[in-house]
């Protein structure tokens, strides 16, 4: 395929490289930076562009791999007339925000990506919707070959994947770093939870989450639960975000 990169962030740069790896041509590469398009450009032997008014028309593919908020921006800037397949990465965003375009789809990963990081994208879900069957198909086989778990996923099914992804990932790496404040401030070391995070990521590879559940709140301890709420009168932030997770685990079992 002749793709077009909108964009040169984590997605939009894991992808590019992808796509160049598995023998397609990256044609072109826009960025708002001419330094941060370049820099992508160069890496899969690509034009580097500044304005969307200069983008092939004559494209395969185009990937609009930029923030959420920009890609109602980026549409309008773009032809109608496209004849190419015009996607977005996102996992928030309607598919129809690309209505203006005969061809177009989305191509989402439920993974955090960081474009200065090494990442298999093969080991990466990929959820994939297409406005027609054709275009489907294609986005699939694309995609398929760069990673194998690719999978159909309406714009519904993103949306509660996006959120569930940031439940398990941005929400469980928040509470990570409020473990971390309070051993801080009581002069323990953030090593001596490493082991225990580690072994409950282990544990949910190959257990339902409902199963492994542990703790004062599942036993129904509330004479421990009332001793870590007592200590936590000194962080009220803090006690009110174990208290509500508290009473959710309660209720789920020991309603």
């Amino acid at each position: 395929m002749n793709i077009v990169i909108i964009g040169s962030g984590n997605i939009a740069t894991h992808l590019a490289k992808a796509f160049y790896a598995t023998n397609n041509t990256i044609s072109q590469v826009y960025s708002r930076s001419l330094a941060n398009a370049q820099a992508l450009a160069n890496v899969v032997s690509s034009t580097a562009l500044i304005d969307l008014k200069e983008v092939d028309n004559d494209a395969d593919l185009y990937v609009i791999a930029v923030s959420d908020s920009a890609i109602e921006e980026v549409v309008q800037q773009l032809p109608a007339d496209l004849e190419g397949i015009v996607v977005h990465t996102s996992g928030a965003t309607d598919i129809n925000v690309l209505s203006k375009f005969s061809n177009h789809g989305v191509i989402y990963p439920p993974q955090s990506i960081n474009k200065n990081i090494a990442t298999d994208l093969s080991l990466i879900p990929f959820g994939i919707e297409g406005n027609t069957t054709q275009v489907f198909d294609k986005l699939f086989k694309l995609i398929k070959d760069i990673a194998a778990k690719t999978f159909v996923c309406s714009t519904k099914q993103r949306l509660a994947l996006h959120l569930s992804a940031v439940i398990a990932n941005n929400f469980s790496n928040a509470l990570f770093s409020v473990a971390k404040e309070i051993m801080d401030h009581e002069n323990l070391d953030f090593e001596l939870l490493k082991p225990i995070i580690s072994e409950t990521a282990s544990k949910v590879q190959n257990h339902d989450p409902i199963q492994t559940q542990t703790g004062p709140a599942r036993r129904g301890d509330y004479v421990v639960i009332n001793k870590h709420l007592q200590f936590l009168s000194q962080y009220p932030t803090e006690r009110e975000i174990y208290q509500v997770l508290t009473d959710f685990i309660i209720k789920r079992y020991h309603n």
